[in-house]
């Protein structure tokens, strides 16, 4: 048994809280077990300066930050420079939550995902995209209620988790104890049909097996439907 006494395919204790924070569009308190994320969605009008202004798209972008107490020890805030690890997760948040929204059906508007880590126990940048696609959805409600999207611009649900080969096991949604002594390391973000967004999976130290891999992927995906049942219950 796990230190939560879980079986290797069972995920932490997982909860959404909607509607968090008082201001922006979409908020969510999300929990994968001591793990702990403010996700929001806001909205601006206009497009990123990089954009073409006769682009019918609109943008998803996403930002991502580490509180300084949310680890054991203190984190510096990102100020003026943001780390190349920050840079890598943002970067994963914005193209995840972007591979499920049409952006022809956000015209002229820019959505802003903001993950703010208040308490790290591994797996934030997962819990960060499902955080950040229930804040999504529910910014997107409101726009439409009020007239401002005239067509639902999210193509389906995703989800992501953590998974990785820890002690010779395949573990599900792998805490910061399990993360840090892992053999292979893995964050699998998928669509609810089963396609695949991202299967970041790296060896830490020798190389695995294929046959490592596909189970890694199955647990993945087996954690992954239970997250999108439970987004099912927030509506």
């Amino acid at each position: 048994m796990r230190i939560e006494n879980r079986k290797n395919d069972e995920t932490r204790t997982i909860k959404f809280t909607t509607n968090y924070t008082k201001h922006a569009l979409g908020s969510v308190l999300v929990e994968f077990g001591d793990t702990k994320v403010i996700t929001t969605a806001t909205v601006a009008e206009g497009k990123p300066k990089w954009m073409d202004k006769e682009d019918p798209r609109g943008w998803l972008t996403a930002e991502y930050s580490l509180l300084p107490s949310s680890t054991s020890t203190r984190c510096q805030r990102e100020r003026t420079k943001i780390s190349g690890r920050t840079q890598e997760i943002q970067r994963l948040i914005g193209r995840s939550l972007r591979a499920c929204v049409d952006l022809e059906k956000i015209p002229d508007l820019i959505i802003t995902i903001d993950a703010d880590v208040i308490q790290a126990d591994g797996g934030t940048r997962t819990a960060s995209i499902c955080g950040g696609f229930v804040a999504l959805r529910e910014a997107v409600k409101k726009l439409l209620a009020d007239g401002t999207l005239k067509q639902n611009p999210i193509i389906e649900p995703i989800a992501a988790i953590s998974a990785g080969l820890v002690d010779g096991d395949v573990r599900l949604d792998l805490n910061y104890e399990e993360d840090s002594h892992a053999q292979v390391d893995s964050n699998i973000v998928l669509t609810q049909s089963g396609k695949i967004i991202e299967f970041q999976t790296t060896a830490e130290g020798e190389p695995y097996e294929f046959e490592d891999m596909i189970k890694i992927f199955n647990i993945a995906k087996k954690g992954i439907n239970e997250i999108l049942e439970k987004y099912s219950s927030l509506e």
